[in-house]
Protein backbone atom coordinates (compact mmCIF):
# COMPACT_ATOMS: atom_id res chain seq x y z
CA UNK A 1 0.00 0.00 0.00
CA UNK A 2 1.55 3.31 -1.10
CA UNK A 3 0.59 6.13 0.98
CA UNK A 4 0.99 10.02 0.40
CA UNK A 5 1.59 12.58 3.70
CA UNK A 6 1.11 16.05 3.10
CA UNK A 7 1.77 19.15 5.01
CA UNK A 8 -0.08 19.72 8.13
CA UNK A 9 -0.08 23.41 9.75
CA UNK A 10 -0.19 21.81 13.76
CA UNK A 11 -0.02 18.50 15.78
CA UNK A 12 -2.34 18.79 18.83
CA UNK A 13 -3.75 16.86 20.98
CA UNK A 14 -3.34 13.92 24.04
CA UNK A 15 -1.84 10.60 22.67
CA UNK A 16 -1.35 6.99 24.18
CA UNK A 17 0.38 5.33 21.64
CA UNK A 18 0.71 1.20 21.77
CA UNK A 19 2.07 -0.66 24.42
CA UNK A 20 6.32 -1.11 24.56
CA UNK A 21 6.83 -3.79 22.34
CA UNK A 22 10.17 -5.24 24.47
CA UNK A 23 8.17 -5.72 27.86
CA UNK A 24 4.64 -7.14 25.95
CA UNK A 25 7.53 -9.88 23.81
CA UNK A 26 9.24 -10.73 27.69
CA UNK A 27 6.13 -10.24 29.42
CA UNK A 28 4.79 -13.41 27.07
CA UNK A 29 8.13 -15.61 26.89
CA UNK A 30 9.34 -15.20 30.46
CA UNK A 31 5.59 -16.02 32.35
CA UNK A 32 5.86 -18.96 29.86
CA UNK A 33 9.05 -20.57 31.68
CA UNK A 34 7.15 -19.43 35.43
CA UNK A 35 4.74 -21.79 37.54
CA UNK A 36 1.23 -20.56 37.67
CA UNK A 37 -0.56 -17.85 36.24
CA UNK A 38 0.54 -14.28 35.57
CA UNK A 39 -1.99 -11.29 34.07
CA UNK A 40 -0.64 -9.06 31.66
CA UNK A 41 -2.63 -5.52 30.76
CA UNK A 42 -2.16 -3.70 27.65
CA UNK A 43 -0.49 -5.96 25.75
CA UNK A 44 1.14 -4.34 22.74
CA UNK A 45 -1.28 -6.86 19.30
CA UNK A 46 0.61 -6.05 16.56
CA UNK A 47 2.56 -8.41 14.21
CA UNK A 48 5.93 -9.12 16.07
CA UNK A 49 4.48 -9.38 19.58
CA UNK A 50 0.97 -11.53 18.24
CA UNK A 51 3.85 -14.25 16.65
CA UNK A 52 4.98 -14.60 20.33
CA UNK A 53 2.13 -15.88 21.55
CA UNK A 54 1.70 -18.37 18.54
CA UNK A 55 5.08 -19.35 19.33
CA UNK A 56 4.61 -19.58 22.53
CA UNK A 57 1.42 -22.06 22.08
CA UNK A 58 2.58 -24.01 20.11
CA UNK A 59 5.65 -24.97 22.62
CA UNK A 60 2.37 -26.42 24.64
CA UNK A 61 1.65 -22.78 26.92
CA UNK A 62 -2.05 -22.11 27.33
CA UNK A 63 -2.55 -17.99 26.83
CA UNK A 64 -5.98 -16.86 26.55
CA UNK A 65 -7.73 -13.57 26.70
CA UNK A 66 -10.31 -12.35 29.26
CA UNK A 67 -11.87 -8.86 29.01
CA UNK A 68 -8.64 -7.33 26.93
CA UNK A 69 -6.35 -8.89 29.96
CA UNK A 70 -3.94 -11.61 28.53
CA UNK A 71 -3.70 -14.80 31.21
CA UNK A 72 -0.69 -16.81 30.99
CA UNK A 73 -0.48 -20.19 32.34
CA UNK A 74 3.23 -20.52 32.81
CA UNK A 75 4.88 -24.08 32.49
CA UNK A 76 8.11 -23.98 33.87
CA UNK A 77 11.88 -23.75 33.36
CA UNK A 78 11.56 -27.41 32.00
CA UNK A 79 7.90 -27.56 30.88
CA UNK A 80 8.11 -26.76 27.50
CA UNK A 81 6.85 -29.00 25.04
CA UNK A 82 8.14 -30.02 21.71
CA UNK A 83 6.60 -28.72 18.71
CA UNK A 84 4.69 -30.70 16.31
CA UNK A 85 5.95 -28.38 13.50
CA UNK A 86 8.24 -25.86 12.72
CA UNK A 87 8.20 -22.22 14.64
CA UNK A 88 7.24 -19.50 12.37
CA UNK A 89 8.87 -16.13 13.75
CA UNK A 90 7.26 -13.70 11.22
CA UNK A 91 9.48 -10.86 11.09
CA UNK A 92 10.25 -10.93 14.79
CA UNK A 93 14.30 -11.10 15.36
CA UNK A 94 12.99 -10.61 19.17
CA UNK A 95 10.76 -13.79 19.54
CA UNK A 96 13.52 -15.82 18.00
CA UNK A 97 16.82 -14.68 19.61
CA UNK A 98 15.00 -15.15 22.86
CA UNK A 99 13.14 -18.27 21.79
CA UNK A 100 16.82 -19.51 20.62
CA UNK A 101 17.87 -18.76 24.53
CA UNK A 102 14.74 -20.59 25.85
CA UNK A 103 15.25 -23.88 24.02
CA UNK A 104 18.71 -24.19 24.21
CA UNK A 105 18.33 -26.29 27.34
CA UNK A 106 14.74 -28.10 27.30
CA UNK A 107 15.08 -31.68 26.22
CA UNK A 108 13.42 -31.71 22.92
CA UNK A 109 13.87 -30.48 19.32
CA UNK A 110 12.36 -27.70 17.54
CA UNK A 111 12.84 -25.66 14.22
CA UNK A 112 12.36 -22.07 13.22
CA UNK A 113 11.72 -20.23 10.48
CA UNK A 114 10.76 -16.60 9.31
CA UNK A 115 9.98 -14.86 6.66
CA UNK A 116 12.15 -13.62 4.03
CA UNK A 117 13.43 -10.40 5.62
CA UNK A 118 14.24 -12.42 8.84
CA UNK A 119 15.73 -14.95 7.63
CA UNK A 120 18.44 -12.57 6.36
CA UNK A 121 19.34 -11.17 9.71
CA UNK A 122 22.27 -12.32 11.36
CA UNK A 123 21.61 -15.03 14.11
CA UNK A 124 25.11 -16.14 14.98
CA UNK A 125 25.64 -13.54 17.55
CA UNK A 126 22.77 -15.80 19.56
CA UNK A 127 23.48 -19.40 18.38
CA UNK A 128 27.29 -19.41 18.62
CA UNK A 129 27.68 -18.33 22.48
CA UNK A 130 24.40 -20.44 22.94
CA UNK A 131 26.79 -23.64 21.48
CA UNK A 132 29.24 -22.56 23.83
CA UNK A 133 26.94 -23.76 26.67
CA UNK A 134 26.53 -26.75 24.90
CA UNK A 135 23.01 -26.33 23.01
CA UNK A 136 23.17 -28.33 19.44
CA UNK A 137 22.24 -25.48 16.95
CA UNK A 138 22.20 -25.89 13.19
CA UNK A 139 21.54 -24.28 10.46
CA UNK A 140 22.13 -22.36 6.95
CA UNK A 141 25.33 -20.49 6.39
CA UNK A 142 27.21 -22.91 9.21
CA UNK A 143 24.15 -22.32 11.60
CA UNK A 144 23.94 -18.34 11.23
CA UNK A 145 20.51 -17.82 9.03
CA UNK A 146 17.27 -19.30 10.01
CA UNK A 147 15.90 -21.63 8.91
CA UNK A 148 17.98 -23.03 12.62
CA UNK A 149 17.02 -26.45 14.42
CA UNK A 150 17.73 -26.40 18.05
CA UNK A 151 18.23 -29.89 19.84
CA UNK A 152 18.27 -29.15 23.44
CA UNK A 153 20.82 -29.87 25.67
CA UNK A 154 22.18 -30.19 29.44
CA UNK A 155 23.75 -26.22 29.18
CA UNK A 156 26.22 -24.56 31.30
CA UNK A 157 27.29 -21.64 32.11
CA UNK A 158 29.70 -18.88 30.43
CA UNK A 159 31.42 -15.29 30.72
CA UNK A 160 30.27 -13.62 27.78
CA UNK A 161 31.56 -10.30 26.71
CA UNK A 162 28.55 -8.51 24.77
CA UNK A 163 30.72 -6.15 22.38
CA UNK A 164 27.59 -4.93 20.24
CA UNK A 165 25.69 -4.19 23.31
CA UNK A 166 23.12 -6.18 22.13
CA UNK A 167 19.57 -6.61 24.48
CA UNK A 168 18.51 -9.48 22.56
CA UNK A 169 21.88 -11.53 23.11
CA UNK A 170 21.82 -10.30 26.34
CA UNK A 171 18.59 -11.90 27.25
CA UNK A 172 19.04 -15.10 25.20
CA UNK A 173 21.65 -15.83 27.20
CA UNK A 174 19.97 -14.99 30.60
CA UNK A 175 17.10 -17.40 29.27
CA UNK A 176 19.53 -20.50 28.60
CA UNK A 177 21.56 -20.09 31.40
CA UNK A 178 18.00 -19.97 34.15
CA UNK A 179 18.66 -24.11 32.83
CA UNK A 180 22.40 -24.19 32.76
CA UNK A 181 24.81 -25.56 35.53
CA UNK A 182 26.90 -23.06 37.61
CA UNK A 183 26.52 -19.17 36.37
CA UNK A 184 26.10 -17.15 33.20
CA UNK A 185 27.73 -13.70 33.38
CA UNK A 186 27.13 -11.22 30.61
CA UNK A 187 29.81 -8.18 30.17
CA UNK A 188 28.66 -4.86 27.73
CA UNK A 189 30.78 -2.03 27.17
CA UNK A 190 27.92 -0.23 27.78
CA UNK A 191 24.53 -0.87 29.65
CA UNK A 192 21.88 -2.57 27.08
CA UNK A 193 17.89 -2.22 27.36
CA UNK A 194 17.82 -3.88 30.48
CA UNK A 195 13.67 -5.34 30.77
CA UNK A 196 14.47 -8.98 30.72
CA UNK A 197 16.49 -8.88 34.12
CA UNK A 198 14.63 -6.16 36.08
CA UNK A 199 11.52 -8.90 35.04
CA UNK A 200 13.68 -12.34 35.64
CA UNK A 201 15.02 -10.51 39.28
CA UNK A 202 10.74 -9.34 40.44
CA UNK A 203 10.11 -13.15 39.38
CA UNK A 204 12.17 -14.59 41.64
CA UNK A 205 15.85 -15.39 39.63
CA UNK A 206 18.76 -15.78 41.13
CA UNK A 207 20.34 -12.22 38.90
CA UNK A 208 23.14 -10.07 40.48
CA UNK A 209 23.84 -6.84 38.73
CA UNK A 210 27.20 -4.70 38.84
CA UNK A 211 27.18 -0.90 37.55
CA UNK A 212 30.61 0.35 36.86
CA UNK A 213 32.92 1.05 33.93
CA UNK A 214 31.17 -1.83 32.42
CA UNK A 215 27.76 -3.47 32.69
CA UNK A 216 27.70 -6.71 34.14
CA UNK A 217 24.74 -8.97 34.78
CA UNK A 218 25.02 -13.07 35.83
CA UNK A 219 22.39 -15.44 36.81
CA UNK A 220 22.75 -18.53 38.52
CA UNK A 221 20.77 -22.32 37.85
CA UNK A 222 17.44 -21.19 38.87
CA UNK A 223 14.68 -24.13 40.00
CA UNK A 224 11.64 -21.94 39.33
CA UNK A 225 10.21 -18.58 38.87
CA UNK A 226 6.88 -17.05 40.09
CA UNK A 227 4.77 -15.45 37.93
CA UNK A 228 4.57 -11.52 37.53
CA UNK A 229 1.48 -9.54 36.40
CA UNK A 230 2.49 -7.26 33.67
CA UNK A 231 0.73 -3.77 33.25
CA UNK A 232 2.85 -2.45 29.71
CA UNK A 233 3.70 0.82 29.35
CA UNK A 234 3.68 2.71 25.97
CA UNK A 235 6.18 2.38 23.97
CA UNK A 236 8.91 4.77 23.63
CA UNK A 237 9.93 4.27 19.97
CA UNK A 238 6.60 4.24 19.10
CA UNK A 239 6.52 7.76 20.88
CA UNK A 240 9.17 9.23 19.17
CA UNK A 241 7.68 9.56 15.95
CA UNK A 242 5.13 11.98 17.84
CA UNK A 243 7.27 14.03 19.51
CA UNK A 244 9.32 14.45 16.52
CA UNK A 245 6.01 15.65 14.41
CA UNK A 246 5.28 17.72 17.46
CA UNK A 247 8.57 19.29 17.68
CA UNK A 248 9.20 19.78 13.56
CA UNK A 249 5.35 21.36 13.01
CA UNK A 250 4.87 24.86 13.93
CA UNK A 251 2.23 25.86 16.55
CA UNK A 252 2.37 22.55 18.00
CA UNK A 253 1.64 21.06 21.23
CA UNK A 254 1.01 17.83 22.09
CA UNK A 255 1.22 15.29 25.42
CA UNK A 256 1.80 11.50 25.39
CA UNK A 257 0.49 9.16 27.70
CA UNK A 258 1.65 6.63 29.77
CA UNK A 259 5.63 6.45 28.20
CA UNK A 260 8.22 4.21 29.55
CA UNK A 261 11.58 6.24 30.21
CA UNK A 262 13.49 3.72 31.07
CA UNK A 263 17.56 5.22 31.00
CA UNK A 264 18.45 2.36 28.38
CA UNK A 265 15.74 3.23 26.01
CA UNK A 266 14.97 7.38 26.17
CA UNK A 267 18.09 8.28 24.29
CA UNK A 268 16.05 10.03 21.72
CA UNK A 269 14.14 12.07 23.79
CA UNK A 270 17.42 13.12 25.97
CA UNK A 271 19.93 13.75 22.47
CA UNK A 272 16.20 16.31 21.24
CA UNK A 273 16.82 18.29 24.19
CA UNK A 274 20.55 18.45 23.61
CA UNK A 275 19.44 19.59 20.40
CA UNK A 276 17.29 22.38 22.25
CA UNK A 277 13.75 20.31 21.81
CA UNK A 278 11.12 21.85 24.03
CA UNK A 279 10.08 18.40 25.62
CA UNK A 280 9.88 17.54 29.71
CA UNK A 281 8.45 14.37 31.49
CA UNK A 282 5.36 14.88 33.85
CA UNK A 283 4.01 12.58 36.11
CA UNK A 284 6.93 10.71 36.80
CA UNK A 285 6.43 7.45 38.71
CA UNK A 286 7.17 3.57 38.84
CA UNK A 287 5.27 0.68 37.25
CA UNK A 288 6.35 -2.68 37.49
CA UNK A 289 9.87 -1.73 38.43
CA UNK A 290 10.08 0.54 34.93
CA UNK A 291 9.95 4.33 35.07
CA UNK A 292 7.21 5.82 32.85
CA UNK A 293 5.95 9.12 32.11
CA UNK A 294 3.40 11.56 30.28
CA UNK A 295 5.84 13.44 27.86
CA UNK A 296 4.79 17.36 26.95
CA UNK A 297 6.23 18.73 23.50
CA UNK A 298 6.00 21.69 21.85
CA UNK A 299 7.27 23.23 18.38
CA UNK A 300 10.98 23.64 18.62
CA UNK A 301 12.24 25.89 16.06
CA UNK A 302 15.95 26.92 17.36
CA UNK A 303 17.28 22.78 17.21
CA UNK A 304 21.12 22.37 17.12
CA UNK A 305 22.97 19.52 15.12
CA UNK A 306 24.29 17.08 18.15
CA UNK A 307 27.15 14.01 17.55
CA UNK A 308 25.62 10.82 18.59
CA UNK A 309 28.31 8.25 19.74
CA UNK A 310 28.75 4.66 19.49
CA UNK A 311 28.06 4.76 23.49
CA UNK A 312 24.24 6.73 22.57
CA UNK A 313 23.16 3.88 20.28
CA UNK A 314 22.31 0.97 22.72
CA UNK A 315 19.33 3.45 24.16
CA UNK A 316 17.99 4.88 21.12
CA UNK A 317 18.96 2.12 18.22
CA UNK A 318 15.13 2.04 16.84
CA UNK A 319 15.19 6.02 16.86
CA UNK A 320 17.87 6.52 14.56
CA UNK A 321 15.70 6.92 11.74
CA UNK A 322 13.51 9.28 13.00
CA UNK A 323 16.37 10.98 14.65
CA UNK A 324 17.29 11.61 11.18
CA UNK A 325 14.41 13.19 9.90
CA UNK A 326 14.38 15.73 12.59
CA UNK A 327 18.33 16.51 12.20
CA UNK A 328 17.00 17.89 8.81
CA UNK A 329 15.82 21.01 10.30
CA UNK A 330 18.78 21.52 13.03
CA UNK A 331 21.48 24.06 12.56
CA UNK A 332 24.71 22.35 11.58
CA UNK A 333 25.59 19.11 10.61
CA UNK A 334 24.48 16.25 12.57
CA UNK A 335 26.79 13.17 12.48
CA UNK A 336 25.46 9.54 13.54
CA UNK A 337 28.57 7.36 14.13
CA UNK A 338 28.91 4.00 16.06
CA UNK A 339 25.89 2.26 14.45
CA UNK A 340 26.75 -0.29 12.15
CA UNK A 341 23.98 -2.32 13.80
CA UNK A 342 21.81 -0.67 11.68
CA UNK A 343 22.79 -2.28 8.81
CA UNK A 344 21.16 -5.50 9.51
CA UNK A 345 17.95 -4.38 11.17
CA UNK A 346 14.48 -4.82 8.95
CA UNK A 347 16.66 -3.17 6.25
CA UNK A 348 19.90 -1.71 5.70
CA UNK A 349 18.30 1.48 7.75
CA UNK A 350 21.58 3.40 7.17
CA UNK A 351 21.31 3.23 3.65
CA UNK A 352 17.51 3.23 3.53
CA UNK A 353 17.90 6.57 5.70
CA UNK A 354 20.20 8.27 2.99
CA UNK A 355 18.44 7.24 0.24
CA UNK A 356 15.19 8.62 0.83
CA UNK A 357 16.36 12.36 2.31
CA UNK A 358 18.21 12.19 -1.38
CA UNK A 359 14.91 11.41 -3.13
CA UNK A 360 12.90 14.11 -0.96
CA UNK A 361 15.81 17.02 -1.86
CA UNK A 362 17.76 16.69 1.56
CA UNK A 363 21.91 16.47 1.27
CA UNK A 364 23.20 13.16 3.57
CA UNK A 365 25.75 10.99 3.52
CA UNK A 366 26.26 7.37 3.84
CA UNK A 367 29.24 6.10 6.26
CA UNK A 368 29.77 2.46 7.09
CA UNK A 369 28.66 2.85 10.79
CA UNK A 370 26.25 5.95 10.79
CA UNK A 371 25.31 9.03 8.50
CA UNK A 372 26.04 12.83 8.15
CA UNK A 373 22.84 15.27 7.51
CA UNK A 374 23.22 18.79 6.79
CA UNK A 375 20.33 20.67 8.97
CA UNK A 376 17.72 23.57 8.39
CA UNK A 377 17.06 22.37 5.06
CA UNK A 378 13.97 22.41 3.42
CA UNK A 379 11.93 19.45 2.19
CA UNK A 380 10.56 19.37 -1.04
CA UNK A 381 8.80 15.76 -1.40
CA UNK A 382 8.43 13.32 -3.74
CA UNK A 383 8.88 9.50 -3.60
CA UNK A 384 10.30 7.36 -1.01
CA UNK A 385 10.40 3.44 -0.36
CA UNK A 386 9.97 2.15 2.98
CA UNK A 387 12.07 -1.41 1.96
CA UNK A 388 9.14 -3.22 3.85
CA UNK A 389 10.36 -1.84 6.75
CA UNK A 390 8.25 -0.06 9.76
CA UNK A 391 10.44 2.20 11.44
CA UNK A 392 11.65 4.24 7.96
CA UNK A 393 7.67 4.17 7.00
CA UNK A 394 7.07 5.95 9.93
CA UNK A 395 10.39 7.97 9.81
CA UNK A 396 9.25 9.24 6.44
CA UNK A 397 5.43 9.72 7.16
CA UNK A 398 7.16 12.43 9.83
CA UNK A 399 8.76 13.85 7.52
CA UNK A 400 6.22 14.24 4.97
CA UNK A 401 4.24 16.20 7.47
CA UNK A 402 6.66 19.53 6.81
CA UNK A 403 7.37 18.59 3.09
CA UNK A 404 6.74 20.85 0.15
CA UNK A 405 5.17 18.99 -2.10
CA UNK A 406 4.09 15.72 0.28
CA UNK A 407 5.52 12.72 0.71
CA UNK A 408 4.63 9.36 -0.80
CA UNK A 409 5.84 6.37 0.95
CA UNK A 410 5.69 2.67 -1.07
CA UNK A 411 4.87 -0.42 1.37
CA UNK A 412 3.59 1.89 4.36
CA UNK A 413 1.21 -0.17 5.73
CA UNK A 414 4.64 -2.74 6.74
CA UNK A 415 3.79 0.12 9.76
CA UNK A 416 1.07 -2.82 11.11
CA UNK A 417 4.77 -4.68 13.02
CA UNK A 418 5.00 -2.57 15.33
CA UNK A 419 2.06 -0.36 15.56
CA UNK A 420 -1.02 -0.80 13.60
CA UNK A 421 -3.09 2.29 14.36
CA UNK A 422 -0.12 4.40 13.38
CA UNK A 423 -1.81 6.46 10.39
CA UNK A 424 -4.94 6.54 12.56
CA UNK A 425 -3.27 8.26 15.00
CA UNK A 426 -1.39 10.41 13.07
CA UNK A 427 -5.05 11.75 11.39
CA UNK A 428 -5.83 12.67 14.94
CA UNK A 429 -3.33 14.68 16.22
CA UNK A 430 -2.82 16.28 13.10
CA UNK A 431 -4.24 20.14 12.20
CA UNK A 432 -4.92 20.58 8.19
Amino acid sequence: MEKEIKKVSAVKGVLRVPSDKSISHRAIILNALAEGESRIKNFLRAGDTLTTITVYKKLGVKIEEENGIIKVIGKGLKGLSEPDDILDMGNSGTTTRLTLGVLAGQNFFASLTGDESLRKRPMGRVANPLREMGAKIDGRKGGELLPLSVRGANTKGINFFNKKASAQVKSALLLAGLNSEGETVVVEPFKSRDHTEKMLSKMGAKIEIKEGEQYTVSVQQTEKLNPVDIDVPADPSSAAFFVAAAVLVPNSHLILKDVLVNPTRDGFFRKLKEMGAKIQYTNIREVAGEKVADIEVEYSPSLKAITVDREDIPSMVDEIPILAVVSTQAEGETIIKGAEELRVKESDRIKAVVENLRKVGIEAEELNDGMVIKGKQPVKGGVVDSYKDHRIAMAFSILGLISEDGIRIKDADCAYISYPEFYEHLQQVVVR
